[in-house]
């Protein structure tokens, strides 16, 4: 950061913002070019200690900053001009807001007696992103006074709290600027006094080694069951013989690994682990972890008893038939969510509990091990009832069964599932793995097999939409020294092509896996797929776009590939060389989704 006064109160006004954002652990920002941010964009330019992440497209930078607040934990600032560049980042936003993914979005505005008055690129950017922000704030016009200083670095402060509070999400700060925009000097316009009469607001607070501090620090509790609600929950724990644990995608969040395998050791319930959760993956081997539910639960029908408890932590789970499971459940369900939000859509849940989920799970274990009982359903020894272990055995016989199938299913043919399969299989120890909506994150739910490899798996699935599915995962990406793989689709690919620009520009490398079946193989599972026309045209909506050309346009290897076994070469060289390579993998989606339900059907029958 400059030591020189500021030439103007436009310039001193983005150093003080920039300023305090450092001050409270902002390390990075992406900036997309333009006029009316240039106090911004240059102010965080000439500051040492924030990386700078340049895009060309607002709808890139926004799902790029959205990957690496997922990676991180933290937000990375987003600044635009005035104008239609706000609402591009608008997706983003909505992604951030609804998978609880910390943001601030800084978006520069012309002065206010331009608004509603026909001035070039000027519209109504005052709550812009409506509900979807947990917190707006429109500033006030730049000026070199003490306590508007003070407000300044207190908003600031604020938003940062805000965006990382519980539920963590959007923050929106409208930041008017009138010309000159530029650092050039304007005489008078910053009093030469400032420092010495306001210098609360000139300076900021620092610590007493001379260090920056925050000029406000935000201490955020974690919410916690009163003991006697917990007991209550216990003694419902204690009770059952055929529990559940269900970690579904991990922006709720879910508890930490070691929290949830210390709950599942207390209980003897298994884990139905979402891809997205963050247990699918990286549990020791003794951990029950189940990933093959998808594959199964449909098939096993009354033969199975019901569950008689369920604990769920995080999002709506991916599977469509784990929902469906528990929906047709008469068991007590209990949601934890930290912030006390209903995340169930299908209704059936019994009991909400507003607590910190890595708490929770800890205290439960705790309390079932200081009460002398080895787990839940326990008989009157103090041990394990034998229904307890039954209904565990049921399932792990279930999960080897159906990976037996899977694994024979894969050497028979390519199909997309066993792509990710592949992947999930193949991914380096330890990665950051981004997988696309549509059919991808659904593979890999259901041909994902679980593995103690550290993989960390990000989805959009918040929205759940196709847009900005690659730069959320170079954003991921550029948040950790980890091997980058990004699985996407090829119209989520075609979506944001704009996004591999950042390869170059923002110094990230991945391993990209495209798979390309022509369209939108996902409406091949819908009803609508026997009304042709108009399906083909206008659902699957085949494009016969050749992707190859983006190798060239941005400096990637591009390799296409036909057969499971090329795919596994390739991409085996791919996560141990350096820059960023494009496997494509050709695939018919008709062909797949009638494999995939013929996988189903041999899992039925060996389950039989």
């Amino acid at each position: 950061m400059s030591d020189s006064p500021a030439p103007n109160r436009n310039t001193l006004w983005a150093r003080t913002l920039v300023e305090e954002l450092d001050a409270a652990g902002v390390e990075a920002v992406c900036i997309a070019p333009g006029s009316r941010s240039t106090p911004l964009t240059v102010a965080f330019a000439e500051h040492p200690e924030i990386r700078v992440f340049s895009h060309l497209d607002e709808r890139s930078a926004a799902f790029f900053a959205l990957g690496r607040a997922k990676r991180t934990g933290k937000p990375t600032p987003l600044v635009c001009t005035s104008g239609t560049a706000a609402a591009n980042f608008h997706p983003a936003v909505i992604e951030a807001s609804q998978s609880r993914v910390p943001m601030l979005v800084l978006t520069a505005d012309r002065p206010p007696e331009l608004r509603d008055s026909g001035a070039n690129q000027t519209i109504d950017q005052q709550k812009l992103y409506g509900d979807s922000v947990r917190w707006y704030a429109d500033l006030p016009e730049p000026e070199p006074e003490g306590r508007k200083l003070r407000s300044l670095r207190t908003t600031a402060a604020r938003a940062l709290s805000e965006s990382t509070g519980t539920p963590p999400g959007p923050v929106h700060l409208n930041v008017p600027f009138r010309k000159p925009l530029e650092p050039v000097e304007v005489p008078g316009d910053v009093p030469e006094s400032l420092a010495d009469e306001a210098p609360l607001g000139a300076a900021g607070r620092t610590e007493s080694d001379g260090s920056r501090r925050p000029f406000v620090r935000t201490a955020q509790g974690r919410p916690e069951l009163a003991e006697s609600e917990m007991e209550a929950v216990r003694e419902a724990v204690e009770s059952a013989d055929r529990g559940l644990l269900v970690a579904g995608p991990a922006d709720a969040p879910s508890p930490e690994r070691e929290a949830l395998a210390d709950f599942a050791a207390a209980t003897g319930f298994p884990i139905l682990a979402d891809p997205l959760s963050g247990h699918r993956f990286g549990h020791a081997g003794e951990t029950p972890v189940l990933g093959g539910y998808d594959g199964y639960l449909e098939s096993v029908g009354e033969s199975w008893p019901d569950p008689d408890l369920v604990v769920r932590f995080g999002a709506s789970p991916t599977s469509k038939v784990l929902r469906r499971y528990l929906e047709a459940s008469d068991a007590r369900q209990f949601l934890v969510d930290p912030a006390g939000g209903w995340r169930e859509a299908t209704f059936t849940a019994t009991d909400l509990l507003a607590a910190d989920p890595t708490r929770f799970a800890r205290r439960i274990a705790s309390g079932l091990d200081s009460s002398g009982s080895e787990g839940s359903g326990s008989d009157e020894s103090g041990g394990e009832s034998p229904e307890t272990a039954s209904w565990r055995e049921r399932f792990a016989a279930a999960e080897e069964d159906y990976w037996r199938v899977v694994e024979s299913a894969r050497e028979e043919r390519l199909f997309e599932g066993g792509v990710l399969s592949a992947v999930a299989e193949d991914a380096p120890d330890p990665a950051t793995v981004m997988v696309s909506n549509s059919m991808p994150v659904r593979d890999l739910d259901r041909f994902g097999r679980p593995r103690a490899a550290d993989l960390t798996v990000l989805g959009n699935r918040g929205a759940s939409g196709i847009d900005g599915i690659t730069s959320t995962g170079l954003g991921a990406g550029s948040a950790t020294d980890d091997p980058l793989v990004l699985v996407t689709g090829d119209l989520a690919y075609y979506h944001d092509m704009n996004g591999l620009l950042a390869v170059a520009r923002c110094g990230v490398d991945a391993t990209v896996v495209e798979i390309n079946n022509d369209g939108g193989g996902i409406f091949h599972m819908l009803p609508i797929e026997e009304f042709d026309p108009p399906f083909t045209e206008q659902f699957r909506t085949p494009h016969g776009l050749d992707y190859e050309p983006t190798g060239d346009l941005y400096g990637l290897d591009f390799e296409r590939v036909a057969d499971l076994e090329s795919f596994r070469s390739a991409f085996e060289a791919s996560v141990e060389s350096a820059g960023t390579q494009v496997i494509e993998v050709a695939t018919d989606a008709e062909r797949s989704h009638r494999f995939r339900e013929e996988v189903g059907d041999r899992v039925a029958e060996r389950l039989e």
